[in-house]
């Protein structure tokens, strides 16, 4: 019984937001290099590019993910194309857990 009941809490713990946890200074460098043009300083949102700041890093990695893998989502789909394909799974981990602590 005590086994399953770890079990059940490392599963938790696997499953849980902190999995995706990134490193936060690595993701700010990325960001800098690329994002910031079309999504402003700390992804505040500029003309058509939307707000990300702040937004759950299960969504976050979904989205990043989502256009890597070459899904259009969205009218700026093309561009964000582009620019996730080279993302590694480090690197948008480290994007998300940036963008996530912008408030």
């Amino acid at each position: 019984m005590k086994g399953l009941i770890l079990g059940i809490v490392g599963l938790f713990l696997l499953l849980s937001e902190p999995a995706f946890s990134g490193d936060i200074k690595a993701g700010e460098a990325r960001y800098a290099q690329n994002c910031g043009n079309c999504h402003g300083p700390g992804g505040m949102g500029l003309a058509s590019y939307p707000k990300i700041k702040g937004k759950e890093i299960s969504y976050l990695v979904d989205r990043l993910n989502t256009y890597r893998a070459g899904t259009k989502i969205g009218p700026n789909s093309d561009l964000m194309i582009m620019m996730a394909q080279p993302l590694s799974d480090v690197e948008i981990a480290n994007l998300a857990a940036y963008l996530n602590a912008q408030k």
